[in-house]
């Protein structure tokens, strides 16, 4: 087994401080986000982990892009078919994460997740590149297949039967929004004494903020 004991880094980057905070996590979120954009501190600053609770009743994660968010939540999308829509669907209950090693901040969200609307699962996916499209229709996504050459065989023959026609979307694919009702920050700071700041979402729906010990 390897010993991994020794692997520390100090953190020294930055701090989070409650006068400087707003009032609203969203606010917060979008701060760094673009902070982090703008210093090119990520390769795809909204790329984010998602954990939902399977119908097998493990908990799973995965990595997915964001895709939108505002003060009503944060969206992606996926096959509603696939493992993860299937456990969204059945339990709603998700968490959403980001790490940006780069400027040692983190962002946990928890939410509740439910469909978008169609039409901006529609808009959404008008917007993609032809082949993105084409590869949401030919990929049973999460499903056992013989081989690679399955999807490249079926992706040839669906790039024929829609050539010069209108790609429109399945209905088995499109978005999640996910709600959130707690948001927590991190801030690396140094001697492990982190920054963790918590909005929770109150039934008046104003945030209530605390730190939290690191």
């Amino acid at each position: 087994m390897k010993d991994l004991s020794n692997y520390r880094k100090s953190y020294e980057k930055s701090e989070l401080l409650e006068n400087q905070i707003p009032e609203d996590p969203i606010n917060l979120f979008h701060r760094w986000f673009y902070e982090v954009e703008e210093l090119n501190a990520a390769d795809e600053v909204n790329a984010m982990t998602v954990s939902t609770i399977g119908l097998d009743g493990f908990p799973k994660s995965r990595v997915v892009l964001l895709k939108k968010f505002n003060e009503e939540g944060f969206i992606f999308y996926t096959n509603y078919n696939s493992e993860k829509g299937k456990a969204i669907l059945n339990n709603p209950n998700v968490c959403l994460s980001f790490f940006w090693p780069t400027v040692e901040r983190q962002i946990i969200i928890k939410g509740i997740a439910e469909k978008t609307t169609a039409v901006i699962s529609d808009n959404y996916f008008a917007s993609r590149p032809d082949g993105s499209k084409l590869g949401a229709i030919v990929s049973p996504q999460s499903d056992v297949i013989p081989d690679r050459t399955f999807l490249e065989n079926n992706l040839k023959k669906l790039e024929k039967d829609f050539e010069g026609k209108e790609i429109l979307r399945p209905a088995h694919w499109g978005g999640f929004i996910v709600r959130p009702i707690e948001v927590e920050f991190w801030q690396g700071r140094p001697n492990r004494l982190h920054d963790r700041i918590r909005y929770q979402l109150q039934e008046d729906y104003n945030w209530k903020i605390d730190r939290l010990s690191p």
